[in-house]
């Protein structure tokens, strides 16, 4: 099994440790800490998602209409920069960057065929593209794939009745197949959001905060996850970055029925970290808490099962 957490990670981690300590002493609630913890963590989770968020607002306010480079050729080049970068200066593990350069081709290839069917449309010019798709739209989906590694890493997830991973493979791959399929054949989404349920609808994913472990069920952390990317797609769709064809005369918010695309999505990428770092069931030392360390950590309670359990072994 992997390392936790990288060893600039755990640099980081003594530093946040040291600041998080002297709050402890302080006159600061500990529920106020955990939530704080949380926070860090998810930022820290959304490191490469959030760099990329950042250049398509600030190159679709500020990038001048003629540079010799295109917009979408300088997104392509920071995204590989951002990637190089979280490569070189050890803030992903090997296992993390497998993971992301899998999703990095499966998005791209659901991309080419969407864009090719008139799903949605990339409005401007690009050198480095295939077809109708720049490239660092690859990237966008590598984000996805970057935090789910990253999450579960950082968060030291561990499962209660985790399907058998034959069965969510399964599911995985019929989720894909219908994404393009649903052009010539009749879409079975709804089956698939049944299979969704039928698998994880038992699963609780117990995840370590600061002091505390806490659980909520897995297809809640899937909904929040694909409600944040719906928030992140408006963003991408207003910076006319890529565009829906009922956008094409004047912005609207992007469909609320995207979020069942995005749940779906979620599960190709969630069973795509799975295969490279396998779900770990919860063990009886970890009910007591199996002890706290990760990158600026920060945790608050999402959901909260029956008494949050202390972790008091540092």
């Amino acid at each position: 099994m992997s390392r936790r957490f990288t060893s600039v990670e755990q640099k980081i981690d003594g530093i946040a440790h040291q600041i998080l300590d002297r709050l402890e002493r302080g006159p600061f609630p500990a529920a106020l800490i955990e939530f704080l913890v949380f926070g860090l963590k998810q930022a820290w989770a959304c490191l490469f998602g959030g760099l990329m968020l950042a250049m398509i607002i600030v190159s679709a306010l500020f990038y001048p209409a003629d540079a010799a480079l295109t917009r979408y050729d300088a997104l392509f080049l920071g995204a590989l920069l951002i990637q190089i970068g979280m490569i070189a200066f050890k803030l992903e593990t090997a296992d993390e960057v497998k993971i992301i350069m899998l999703f990095h081709v499966v998005g791209t290839a659901m991309e080419i065929f969407k864009t090719a069917a008139g799903s949605w449309i990339y409005p401007e010019e690009a050198f480095f593209r295939i077809g109708g798709v720049p490239l660092f739209s690859g990237f966008m989906y590598a984000a996805v794939g970057s935090y789910l590694a990253r999450i579960s890493r950082i968060f030291d997830f561990r499962f209660k009745n985790y399907p058998p991973i034959w069965a969510t493979i399964i599911l995985a791959g019929a989720i894909y197949i219908n994404f393009f399929s649903h052009h010539y054949l009749p879409d079975v989404r709804l089956v698939l959001f049944a299979a969704l349920v039928a698998l994880y609808g038992r699963t609780t994913v117990h995840y370590r905060v600061f002091r505390y472990r806490l659980w909520m069920p897995l297809i809640a952390g899937f909904l929040l996850v694909a409600l944040f990317i719906w928030f992140a797609e408006n963003i991408g769709t207003i910076s006319r970055t890529w565009l829906y064809p009922d956008q094409l005369e004047g912005w609207t918010p992007v469909s609320i029925a995207k979020l069942g695309s995005w749940l779906l999505l979620m599960i190709i990428s969630f069973v795509l970290v799975t295969l490279i770092r396998p779900p770990q069931p919860m063990h009886p030392e970890d009910k007591i808490g199996a002890g706290f360390s990760g990158p600026i950590d920060t945790a608050g309670p999402l959901r909260q099962g029956p008494p949050a359990e202390r972790d008091d072994r540092q």
